[in-house]
């Protein structure tokens, strides 16, 4: 991230506290993608990203922006911290003379990405069917030609009810559903983002050695994350449809990532695989851009030094 040297214990706490602070942030937005995404032709209940805003709140209350948040709070600073802590494992292990090359680079951020689904897939699992609630409940009441005759509304499940019925009916493997559509997008985005990043800030270094200043760091994180996530924007798409496990009597299901793109295709065209990517940028940008403000402040630093003046 930021040029300053920073202790691995450091940077893990700083990932997970602007982790936190950016998903309580952003949540309401992320929700709204989900849902765009999800949303097939002839089902559509949102037309942007205000109006589906302004339809939940109408709907579920204000708190119902932030239905899914509790898993995203509890699993986003392991995910932070494994992304991180890969990210410098790959760099250090791949730099020479404390340099890399842009391929180097790539590889980096292709092993971070690689590393953090561990985390991310069963994150986004159980994430996705309860912002997607929401969505199918509404479509029940206002668009009734949706639903098959005689189906009974189910209850919103809890977290760990969605965790114990898919642990029940398909083992560890019902929380991993999507995983390959999943490393698509997030191998892909760090690849993208880590390089794109180092290489923006590398542009308002003060002298060769000097650390850049830290709006050209926040303004990098910001510019760079979202970049890389309208790049992979598609896959996204395509991970948001394979893992939501409920839908309208009207909408496609998929077998796989080959069958999700072809249906797409067929029946929405090109342009549905950027449903939501303005979205996903303004979800990404201030999460990084928070990230670059809490890594600036030295807020990790700060608590182990808190901690260690305690001991």
């Amino acid at each position: 991230m930021a040029d300053k040297q920073i202790s691995l214990p450091a940077k893990l706490l700083n990932g997970g506290i602007a982790g936190l602070i950016g998903v309580t942030c952003v949540f309401p937005i992320d929700l709204a993608k989900t849902r765009l995404q999800n949303q097939q032709n002839g089902s559509r209940l949102y037309t942007s990203l205000s109006d589906c805003l302004i339809k939940t709140i109408r709907s579920e209350g204000y708190f119902g922006m932030y239905r899914g948040a509790a898993v995203n709070l509890t699993l986003v600073t392991p995910e932070k911290a494994i992304k991180l802590a890969a990210n410098d494992f790959f760099r250090q292990h791949l730099s020479k003379d404390g340099k890399l090359t842009l391929l180097k680079e790539m590889l980096a951020g292709c092993g971070a990405g690689t590393c953090q689904v561990i985390v991310t897939t069963p994150m986004e699992m159980l994430k996705i069917q309860l912002q997607d609630a929401g969505r199918i409940a509404a479509q029940r009441k206002l668009m009734p030609e949706t639903v098959a005759a005689g189906t009974v509304e189910p209850k919103s499940p809890t977290a760990m009810q969605l965790t114990r019925q898919l642990f029940r009916e398909k083992g560890i493997a019902g929380l991993y559903k999507g995983l390959g559509a999943t490393l698509l997008r997030d191998v892909p985005f760090s690849v993208i983002y880590f390089p794109l990043f180092a290489n923006l800030n590398n542009l308002g270094k003060r002298g060769a050695e000097g650390p850049a200043p830290f709006y050209v760091s926040f303004v990098s994180g910001c510019l760079a994350g979202s970049t890389a996530a309208v790049a992979v924007n598609p896959v996204d798409v395509i991970k948001t449809r394979l893992q939501s496990l409920n839908r309208g009597s009207t909408e496609d299901t998929y077998s796989g990532v080959t069958d999700c793109i072809r249906k797409i295709l067929r029946n929405e065209g090109p342009s549905a695989f950027l449903k939501g990517a303005y979205c996903r940028a303004l979800v990404i940008a201030p999460l990084f851009g928070i990230a670059q403000v809490i890594y600036f402040l030295g807020v990790g630093e700060y608590i182990l030094g808190l901690t260690k003046k305690d001991h």
